[in-house]
């Protein structure tokens, strides 16, 4: 057999793998799921956040937020940008893409009401050994916020 007919043979080999993950992945996770855990948005660190948290779930996956916060006028500081980075399992990387969405151009007051049911919501639900991914994600972003509270001296709820 010569070099090249092997490394066809392997390339195939893994494309076939890789096709019979995404079928098993699609039986168990939603389309905006895979969307989110394949293609994340908003993943990386902010230079000098208003405020930052990193918290590790019950299954051992951390997720870290950062958060740029623009004070407003009279209170209602709002959220401008918002980053995560995970060494999580693909739902984690879902949950923390969705809530960095959820929670750009909020108040901090309305991101605090933020919680895992919208997250779920977002994602069209999750399995039920997954569930934990959202209140991590939830539970990251509000360490951030409090966060931000505590580096600004503001008592925002």
């Amino acid at each position: 057999m010569t070099e090249k007919s092997e490394t066809s043979d392997f390339d195939e080999l893994v494309k076939n793998i890789e096709e019979e993950i995404q079928e098993e992945a699609r039986e168990i996770y939603t389309e905006k799921t895979l969307e989110e855990a394949y293609n994340p948005k908003n993943v990386g660190e902010l230079e000098k956040p208003s405020g930052a948290a990193r918290v590790t779930g019950p299954c051992g996956d951390t997720l870290q937020i950062h958060l740029k916060v623009e004070e407003g006028v009279g209170g209602g500081d709002k959220i401008i940008d918002c980053k995560f980075i995970t060494d999580g399992c693909g739902a984690s990387i879902a949950c923390g893409s969705v809530v960095t969405e959820l929670v750009k151009g909020k108040t901090i007051e309305e991101a605090f009401r933020i919680g895992y049911k919208d997250v779920l919501s977002v994602l069209g639900g999750l399995p039920e050994e997954n569930i934990h991914c959202s209140v991590l994600a939830v539970d990251t972003l509000r360490a951030a916020l409090e966060d931000y509270e505590s580096k600004s001296g503001k008592r925002i709820r």
